[in-house]
């Protein structure tokens, strides 16, 4: 008889899972990274009004995102959305709510208001927390309430020491807050969603852009290369992060997503403070601590909530997000 041959053993397939996770990890660093550091890309573009810049963004990315859906053969789910006339209204209140965010933020970083947008996106998780409670019937434990009670004391702070409204921040933390609870409620595809959304919107850009091209005020095509190239760049600079934003909340928890999600803020205020030198003074300590210190505790809270959730699940069955558009 011949002697049986010990075959080696198979090395072990990787982790699926982790690898997951990896990917995920790297797409919400991503996309966090890219949208805390857009000050940069519309300081440069700080000679173009902030409504010609935001129509060049709606039209650019709504091309981009129409060409994405029939590349993926959703096509005729896109047209099948925009002919959906129950659903019209409601696209409609969702367009206004993330075009308005869109344009005021981009007037802000214009108009050397980086350190207030900064403060309206950390603001931002508490003020879902409240939509949530008000409009969601969902229910907070202590630790939330006292968050988003520190969280008033900061703005607070900044209302006596200025005695001015802060405004900037609170319309966008409640614009987008707005938008995603929207969304969250209604269930529709994030992607699908955006695409309509920038569709519907787009005749009007375009309108926008062709009067100021006639009467030769438009920016585009106007000798300056640079600002050009800037203009053209809108569509896929707000798609790109959108589309990493979409993947990292496939493979990673909502919980961790969104403590991910504080790097935005925290570059636009680093920008902020020492790249555009705004000024940073003792009102705006007392403020953003209140604020840091609401997201310590509400951070805590959310990794606890996900510890517990890990517990019950097997490793990688962890349940996804399905996310929201930025």
């Amino acid at each position: 008889m011949t002697k049986a041959v010990s075959m080696p053993s198979a090395a072990p397939l990787p982790d699926r899972p982790s690898a997951d996770a990896l990917t995920g990890m790297l797409n919400a660093l991503g996309c966090f990274s890219f949208w805390g550091l857009f000050p940069i890309y519309f300081k440069l573009l700080h000679r173009v009004p902030a409504l010609e810049v935001l129509a060049h963004r709606v039209l650019g990315s709504a091309l981009l995102l129409a060409v994405l859906m029939a590349l993926q053969g959703r096509g005729r789910d896109l047209w099948a959305e925009l002919q959906a006339k129950p659903r019209l209204g409601f696209y409609l209140l969702t367009t206004l709510l993330i075009s308005g965010n869109w344009l005021l933020y981009i007037w802000a970083v214009q108009n050397g208001r980086i350190l207030e947008a900064s403060l309206g996106y950390y603001i931002n998780p508490l003020v879902n927390v409240v939509l949530g409670v008000l409009f969601l019937h969902e229910r907070l434990n202590p630790r939330q309430w006292m968050a988003v009670a520190i969280a008033a004391v900061g703005v607070l702070a900044l209302v006596v020491g200025y005695g001015v409204f802060p405004w900037i921040s609170l319309t966008l933390a409640l614009s987008f807050g707005s938008y995603g609870m929207l969304r969250k409620k209604a269930g529709f595809n994030p992607m699908l969603g955006l695409s309509v959304e920038t569709l519907l919107i787009a005749p009007i850009a375009l309108t926008f852009l062709t009067l100021l091209a006639l009467r030769g005020d438009g920016a585009l095509g106007m000798g300056d290369g640079w600002t050009d190239l800037l203009l053209l760049a809108a569509g896929p600079i707000t798609v790109a992060p959108l589309l990493m934003f979409l993947e990292a909340t496939q493979r990673l928890p909502l919980s961790m997503v969104g403590l991910i999600q504080y790097l935005t803020p925290t570059l636009q205020f680093l920008l902020a403070v020492a790249l555009y030198r705004e000024p940073f003074t003792g009102v705006h300590l007392a403020a953003f601590g209140c604020i840091w210190l609401a997201l310590a505790l509400y951070s805590a809270d959310a990794w606890s909530g996900y510890r517990r959730q890990s517990e019950r699940f097997p490793a990688g069955s962890l349940p996804r997000s399905h996310g929201a558009s930025p």
